[in-house]
């Protein structure tokens, strides 16, 4: 089923992103309509902290009043030695215009435009090596 997602304010993110999402929803069969929130989680089943590999990435979309919403993109990577956690690496909070990374910290993500853009960009780009595996939580 096809989302209605409403283009973040202040970002201008790639045609081929909502296609992606939409593409995915739709492989998955999920009713978009029975829920108010969907989470996306791609992941890489040979990502791992010992051998690399390409970092999980999860989506967050909220419905409201008859529209979809979307809410953030978090890239994870393993941090830590000897017992690596998933940590956030790139956090891009598109409601309050928030970039967050793991070594520099809080950022005006409209300030760094280029920079999101080439972080989604990189994801659609993984995303057509067909390297993800893809789960969807609802709420």
């Amino acid at each position: 089923m096809k989302l209605s997602l409403t283009k973040p304010q202040g970002f201008a993110l790639p045609t081929k992103f909502y296609q992606l999402i939409d593409a995915e929803i739709s492989k998955a069969n999920v009713n978009v309509e029975a829920y108010d929130a969907l989470t996306l989680n791609f992941r890489d089943p040979n990502y791992s902290s010992t051998y690399g590999g390409y970092h999980p990435v999860e989506i967050r979309l909220e419905h409201t009043n008859g529209i979809w919403r979307l809410i953030y993109m978090t890239d994870f990577s393993y941090q830590g030695h000897p017992y690596a956690e998933l940590a956030k690496e790139i956090d891009v909070c598109f409601v309050t215009a928030r970039l967050s990374t793991l070594f520099g910290g809080p950022h005006c993500a409209l300030a760094n435009k280029s920079f999101v853009k080439t972080f989604v960009r990189n994801f659609i780009d993984y995303h057509s090596m067909d390297i993800y595996e893809l789960s969807i939580s609802t709420d």
